[in-house]
């Protein structure tokens, strides 16, 4: 039997100085604000913004992320590029660096064929020592990974699960459905919106870019459902959901988490990317962070 990452996992933020450089001292800062909510670390994924990071600096985050955790909880680092060569490039720098798993996303821009696909992880896990996740985000990727898809590659014995991060719950329960019965495959759940119904549904774990925000409500939907309570797990999901439609009606993630953790004193730095706040929506999320976390 593979080993299960269970629970709560904070896609973090990787924070930038007054320059745009990397702040490792407040990644630090981010990391043990999680630790203390119970939450393990994804690192280089979405809200990481991998997209505007160069190779060094990844290694430098996932480096910061594994010594600051200190084995208190599990460490996920996200290694896709573009191409095998490239993926496998940056995963066995970080493979040494040791993480609990890696996580591949989809290759980008070149629609492939789902013949392809596994083609493609099957090479990167056949050459990596770490186990590994796949990663479904089809809107970013303009790739989607078909349940049956994850089901032939659920046999090989270094890919251990997905992260289907594709939005519905109708793509979530086709990869748990897909991999009901193989033993040690696991499905962990990207939406907000359906982290309790995918605990109740057989996802091990959830990755989190909200708990950035709020890591002690995310924290609390795993926590109460993990001790039986599925009342109160259903309760702190609506909190959570309520919060997600709000923020994102304004901007969406990571801009928006970064600018809401900005507002709520956290030394995080803006985005890489072009999002330009005006003070209006800065307002706006002033109002729900507030809202929220009260």
């Amino acid at each position: 039997m593979r080993n299960t990452i269970r629970g709560v996992l904070t896609a973090i933020v990787t924070p930038f100085d007054a320059e745009g450089a990397l702040n490792l001292t407040g990644l630090k800062r981010q990391i043990d604000r999680q630790l203390t909510a119970g939450n393990g670390i994804f690192c280089g994924g979405t809200n990481g913004e991998f997209f505007v990071l160069n190779e060094e600096e990844k290694i430098a985050v996932t480096r910061t992320c594994v010594e600051t955790v200190a084995g208190r909880a599990p460490v996920v680092a996200h290694i896709g590029e573009i191409s095998p060569r490239d993926t496998l490039r940056l995963g066995k720098q970080v493979a040494s660096l040791g993480v609990d798993a890696v996580s591949v996303i989809t290759p980008y821009f070149v629609p492939l064929k789902q013949a392809e696909l596994i083609a493609h992880y099957t090479a990167i896990a056949d050459a990596l020592s770490v186990p590994m996740f796949l990663y479904n985000i089809p809107a970013r990727t303009g790739n989607t990974i078909e349940p049956a898809t994850a089901r032939v590659l659920a046999e090989h014995p270094n890919i251990i699960g997905i992260k289907d991060s594709a939005g519905s719950y109708e793509s979530l329960s086709g990869f748990l459905n897909a991999v009901a019965h193989i033993d040690g495959f696991d499905v962990l759940n990207g939406p907000d919106s359906l982290i309790h119904q995918g605990f109740v549904d057989g996802c091990s774990a959830c990755i989190s870019g909200l708990a950035n925000v709020a890591p002690e409500a995310i924290n609390a939907i795993w926590s109460r459902f993990h001790a039986g309570d599925i009342e109160g797990s259903r309760q702190a999901q609506a909190r959570v959901t309520r919060l997600r439609t709000d923020l994102y009606n304004v901007a969406f993630s990571p801009a928006a988490v970064k600018k809401a953790l900005q507002i709520m004193g956290e030394d995080v730095g803006e985005s890489r990317y072009a999002v330009a706040f005006t003070e209006q929506q800065c307002q706006q999320i002033r109002q729900i962070v507030t809202a929220s976390l009260n």
